[in-house]
């Protein structure tokens, strides 16, 4: 039985959006700054794309450009603000994604940015009063906090952190990829400069993405070669990935609250399971054990530490179960968990990140629960094998 519980990674491809695909890598292959007729069906595909993203968050089209993902888009709202405000400092979190905090890094190291980090409490909320205190010390500042977090699930208060912003007058981006197509947007009624999204999140496909630009902060381009997106971002539209990522999208919000309620009971119910599970000294890192205060879709685990040495992510994929140690370009670098690192919680134990989607069924999360005791059940017999006792935490 193979399980995929690892969705804050990548997504499955939803048939339908491999069904709208398909003719834009077939049949109607032109480039969309090509005059004849293959060039303008693609563009009219390309616009059309545009428009549905556009819908979906009650802005204008013309706020909308596409990218390769969200790393790239997180890359153009960063770099953009800098060089087009001559920013000379940054407000953002120890916790935020690599694809901001490298970028922030490389222009502290090389161009002298300022770069200050807004307190963060032991579950990793940061401290609005802090963040205040940095914007009426530094006016004109950029500010880049993240809807939800990738690996504990968090959620911040967008609209406050938004308006504060605007208050203090700061460019305010936040990495929404974690985010969008869980929750609802109306970006009239918030004050966003920068939000990205990316395809393969919410059901659609790698290698397309999205940034929303408030028509107030145009910026200058990140990569050159074309007029494309407005002048914004060179290089040929993926037209196919652009069309698949606005009918994944779209699906995500036609069926908004039946898909985010059935993602929400499993979350909820593998919390449960697990808290039944006999298994002692399990937590839950940030706050992705309440509902409220996380993502739906993401849990953290900290579990003991296994006696017989590896990890429960490789225990868990010897039986076909895929899950988590952290992010996925954390694990691509092996440097471990950047966000618990941060916090100082729960570095000696086993920390899992379990994500679920649409597709995941409760009988699932009853195999997950029943492996997971098994490989600890395991442990406690190593364990009184090798030592004439029971010494392990996690023992039932």
């Amino acid at each position: 039985m193979e399980i995929y519980c690892d969705s804050a990674a990548t997504t499955a491809l939803d048939p339908e959006v491999l069904d709208a695909m398909l003719p834009y890598l077939t049949r109607h292959y032109g480039n969309a700054s090509s005059s004849h007729k293959f060039g303008k069906k693609a563009k009219d595909a390309l616009e059309e794309s545009r428009q549905t993203v556009a819908d979906l968050l009650n802005v204008s089209s013309e706020d909308i450009f596409f990218t390769s993902g969200a790393t790239e888009a997180d890359n153009l709202a960063i770099s953009g603000s800098i060089r087009t405000y001559d920013i000379q400092h940054v407000i953002t979190s120890r916790i935020e994604h690599k694809a901001v905090l490298q970028i922030l890094g490389q222009y502290s190291q090389e161009e002298n940015l300022k770069v200050s980090f807004v307190k963060l409490d032991n579950k990793g909320n940061p401290d609005l009063s802090h963040l205040e205190e940095l914007l009426n010390e530094n006016p004109l500042s950029l500010v880049s906090l993240m809807h939800g977090n990738n690996e504990i699930g968090n959620l911040n208060n967008l609209a406050y952190i938004s308006n504060l912003c605007q208050e203090y007058e700061a460019v305010f981006h936040s990495d929404t990829t974690q985010s969008i197509g869980k929750y609802r947007y109306n970006l009239k009624n918030l004050p966003l400069d920068f939000m990205v999204g990316s395809a393969h999140k919410f059901h659609g496909p790698k290698g397309a993405g999205f940034i929303y630009i408030n028509k107030y902060r145009r910026i200058k381009p990140h990569i050159l070669g074309g007029a494309q997106e407005r002048g914004t971002r060179g290089g040929t539209e993926n037209i196919a990935g652009i069309v698949g990522l606005a009918k994944a999208l779209s699906l995500a919000y036609e069926n908004f609250e039946k898909n985010q309620d059935y993602v929400l009971s499993l979350k909820r119910y593998f919390l449960n399971s697990l808290k039944n599970s006999g298994i002692a000294d399990i937590s839950f890192n940030g706050e992705s054990d309440s509902p409220d205060k996380s993502l739906g879709n993401i849990l953290s685990v900290a579990f003991p530490g296994l006696h017989t040495g590896g990890s429960l992510v490789s225990r868990l994929d010897a039986y076909d179960i895929a899950v988590s140690g952290g992010s996925a370009c954390s694990n691509l670098l092996n440097a471990g968990s950047h966000v618990l690192r941060a916090l100082q919680r729960n570095l000696d134990k086993d920390n899992v990140r379990f994500s679920f989607s649409r597709y995941n069924t409760f009988s699932e999360v009853d195999h997950i629960v029943s492996v997971i005791q098994e490989v600890y059940r395991k442990e406690e017999i190593f364990s009184k094998k090798t030592s004439g006792k029971s010494t392990l935490v996690g023992a039932f």
